[in-house]
């Protein structure tokens, strides 16, 4: 089995990117970022500089994050999730079920535009938890 696991952090509408600025202040790194502007997806032009998608990575830490939907604010401390990142669709769905059994699956799994298939879901225990996997090219 091969997953690994890395925290996802949501932000209020816009804060993001200072968020990130903040954090490579302190740990160095670098910081991959998708717009909400450049999603192949509908977005309004007041978000459009708002950050879709960031993966941080430095020597001692690595996590995922975004900003939120201005139409559904951050909650602090609600706003975490736990992503695994699989190699195997198989594992994924045998993950997936177990994990959202007595909860509540937010998004099923699904194909993604970014190529993956994706899903999220909020556990029994109040756990958020995103689980990815990329497809492989034919």
């Amino acid at each position: 089995m091969s997953i690994t696991l890395e925290p996802y952090l949501s932000f209020n509408d816009g804060q993001c990117a200072a968020a990130i600025e903040f954090y490579q202040a302190a740990f160095g790194g670098t910081a991959d970022i998708m717009r909400k502007g450049d999603a192949p997806v509908e977005c309004d032009e007041a978000h459009k500089d708002n950050i879709m998608h960031c993966y941080f990575k430095s020597d001692s830490v690595n996590f995922m994050a975004c900003d939120g939907m201005s139409e559904q604010p951050s909650v602090m401390g609600d706003n975490i999730h736990m992503s695994l990142n699989f190699t195997d669709e198989a594992e994924q769905a045998k993950i997936f079920d177990h994990l959202s059994a007595g909860g509540k699956v937010t998004m099923p799994l699904g194909d993604t535009f970014w190529g993956a298939r994706f899903g999220m879901l909020t556990d029994k225990f109040g756990i958020h938890w995103m689980l990815n996997c990329n497809k492989t090219p034919d």
